[in-house]
């Protein structure tokens, strides 16, 4: 479900370790890592590696046997504590990085990635949305237009474009991005941990927005109410083109 391990003495590394389902996170698997990030130390935990058994990083979200409001409970419990951390956050991506994937990822502060990984937000595909927060932090990481084709076009992003675009900081060969994080972690764990914590507090000063005039939060509840909604998952699970009604 979860492995968490000192690599070193001052790095912690953070394994999704549901290969059968491609680290499709579940309910067990996001409490896991609340109670992972809740429990972090900055005293000692300088810096955190994120990553997922081969052959993926995360291919989004399990929500078998529950319902998507539990899930989803869960999940922006783990954003959330993901985003106020104490400690800087790196995901090693190898492979899709999809729907909750892409939302693990976009929390973290830096990223290193092969060039066969993919992000992507697929929820127009399945006839749901994310939640506006989800919006504004892909809109901070990725920038308007990337965020626009995943969102809307529910189309995924490869690497090296997110590379082009600033996303992702590193690119590397597949098989050696967790290897590559590690030591990335290592050289930014002898940094002077005042300045990281002071660094990240005024980036997130930097990005943090105001109140919208829009209930989204509203909009996206009766998206997931819909019958589209049900259809969205109906096809999934049957391997079939969804047939969208707009209702």
């Amino acid at each position: 479900m979860l492995r968490v391990e000192r690599h070193t003495p001052s790095v912690v590394s953070i394994t999704i370790d549901r290969p059968q389902r491609r680290n499709a996170v579940d309910v067990p698997t996001l409490a896991a890592l609340s109670e992972t990030f809740d429990a972090l130390d900055p005293t000692t935990d300088r810096v955190v590696v994120l990553s997922g058994s081969p052959p993926a990083f995360c291919a989004g979200a399990d929500l078998t046997g529950v319902t998507s409001e539990e899930f989803h409970d869960h999940l922006s419990r783990v954003l959330r504590a993901m985003a106020g951390a104490q400690v800087p956050i790196i995901a090693a991506v190898d492979g899709p990085a999809l729907g909750a994937g892409t939302q693990l990822v976009a929390v973290c502060d830096l990223r290193i990635a092969s060039r066969s990984s993919v992000f992507g937000i697929p929820a127009a595909r399945l006839g749901l949305a994310v939640d506006q927060w989800t919006v504004d932090r892909v809109v901070d990481e990725f920038g308007m237009g990337l965020a626009r084709s995943m969102l809307i076009a529910a189309e995924q992003v490869d690497a090296t474009v997110a590379y082009s675009a600033g996303v992702v900081q590193r690119l590397g060969e597949s098989g050696a991005i967790v290897d590559d994080a590690h030591m990335w972690a290592e050289q930014i764990a002898q940094l002077a941990p005042l300045s990281i914590r002071t660094h990240r507090e005024m980036l997130r000063a930097a990005t943090r927005r105001g109140a919208t005039a829009v209930d989204t939060a509203a909009l996206r509840d009766e998206v997931w109410a819909s019958a589209d909604a049900a259809e969205g998952r109906a096809a999934f699970l049957e391997k079939r083109p969804a047939r969208f009604t707009g209702r």
